[in-house]
């Protein structure tokens, strides 16, 4: 029987994750989404990429399934509801496009999105939660910690360390063994040759700290 997956989220990130979840199947997947869970209720009772949009998300209980995504693209509130739906023993399952190319023996934890083309090279340790956006590059010996998003185009060298939650935007380039510190934003574009510390928001070529991200940001 195929693995029934909720999807968090009907948004266009939420789309883009039920996508990946139906080319999947398509290619031998055992994982089959029934539907979205989300907190519009403009949204109830309408459709996307031929998927129902079947309540809010304190719907989920009543709802029969084996696994969730949560597709919310913020990462303080993904991490959020990654707590409290493990806490609740939902199963959290990643979507990975069968596009992506993963070297033997990297390590994924749950609940993570690999979108098309991501490549991800030998030796790396993607962390729960975690957003590989379309077309990113992972090189080895990377270390990608928890509830991270790294956004489209983004290109990152060998050994390499990103931070818990943290955001790198469209086509950044993080230079080798460089470190970008927990809960930290790295502007579109920019180029990383010096670490990044915790909590700061970093922009331009090469990038320099622009100032202390404030909580809750």
């Amino acid at each position: 029987m195929a693995q029934r997956i909720l999807i968090i989220g009907a948004g266009g990130h939420g789309q883009v994750v039920a996508d990946i979840l139906l080319q999947a199947a398509a290619n031998g997947s055992d994982g089959q989404p029934i539907g979205y869970l989300d907190d519009n209720p403009r949204r109830h009772g309408q459709q996307a990429l031929g998927l129902p949009i079947l309540g809010p998300v304190t719907a989920l209980p009543d709802i029969p399934h084996d696994g969730v995504v949560i597709a919310i693209g913020d990462n303080r509130t993904r991490a959020r509801l990654f707590a409290a739906l493990t806490a609740r023993g939902e199963q959290l399952v990643s979507a990975i496009h069968p596009s992506a190319l993963i070297a033997t023996g990297v390590t994924i934890g749950p609940g993570t999105m690999i979108c098309a083309g991501a490549i991800i090279n030998p030796g790396s340790v993607i962390g729960a939660n975690v957003i590989l956006n379309t077309g990113c590059t992972i090189d080895h010996h990377n270390q990608i910690g928890d509830h991270a998003h790294i956004a489209p185009g983004v290109h990152t060298g060998g050994e390499v360390v990103i931070g818990a939650g943290t955001l790198i935007g469209i086509g950044a380039i993080v230079m080798p063994q460089r470190r970008v510190g927990a809960w930290s934003v790295v502007g579109a574009g920019a180029l990383v040759q010096r670490d990044v510390g915790n909590n700061m928001i970093a922009i331009g070529v090469p990038a320099r700290p622009l100032r202390e991200r404030v909580v809750g940001e």
